[in-house]
């Protein structure tokens, strides 16, 4: 751990902190801390800033109940920045959204862009939308029953291509599975971030149980 005393705090008294989502990575917000407000971050275990409009301290959650709970607080090797990951209660964006990020300013069309959250959002399009000729179309117009069948006959081809060691079937069939998963939880309205919250507990609970096991 370092001190206090290293991390350089800009000529207004502040120093940029990046809010990011523990579980998901995913960057929530770009705030500003002061010496104060850093301490009282440390100390109570949630994010505290300093706004600069307002020119004064803020607790995020204080009058919205969006509490970030901190889990790490790092800073880089220049000591004029720092990264914050949080457990959120909820959106961490005034507006009401997940995160303050969601405008793109540009997008690559040659580079990779898949993301859970980014099929999620593609799947609630054809479900709205129904464009002619989608597989996924096909199965929300087919409705939930449909739905089902098909999760379990994926899970089905999960177990045998597994039980087969083969590596390369089994993650095309895994694929198959969580596609056909997340047009279930698009149909009933879960969301990724259910899915983590709930794998979350199960992580407390699970380390819980260990610790309770070494004793």
């Amino acid at each position: 751990m370092i001190n206090l005393d290293e991390l350089k705090f800009d000529d207004r008294g502040l120093i940029p902190a990046v809010v990011t989502d523990y579980y998901t990575k995913k960057v929530l917000t770009v705030a500003y801390m002061n010496r104060e407000s850093l301490e009282i971050s440390i100390k109570e275990g949630k994010t505290c800033f300093y706004s600069r409009s307002r020119q004064k301290l803020w607790r995020k959650g204080e009058t919205s109940g969006n509490f970030q709970h901190i889990v790490y607080i790092k800073t880089d090797c220049d000591r004029d920045a720092l990264t914050v990951e949080v457990v959120k209660d909820g959106p961490a964006c005034h507006l009401g959204t997940d995160s303050c990020f969601n405008d793109y300013v540009y997008a690559s069309e040659s580079l990779p862009q898949f993301s859970v959250d980014g099929l999620y959002s593609l799947l609630e399009g054809r479900k709205k939308d129904k464009p002619q000729g989608s597989y996924t179309t096909y199965l929300f117009e087919q409705g939930i029953d449909k739905i089902l069948k098909k999760v379990g006959e994926e899970c089905t081809e999960v177990v045998v291509a597994g039980k087969g060691g083969d590596k390369a079937e089994t993650t095309f069939e895994i694929a198959d599975l969580m596609y056909h998963v997340m047009v279930l939880m698009v149909q009933i309205g879960i969301e990724p971030k259910d899915i983590i919250d709930e794998m979350a507990k199960r992580h407390i609970i699970d380390h819980k149980v260990k610790q309770q096991k070494m004793k």
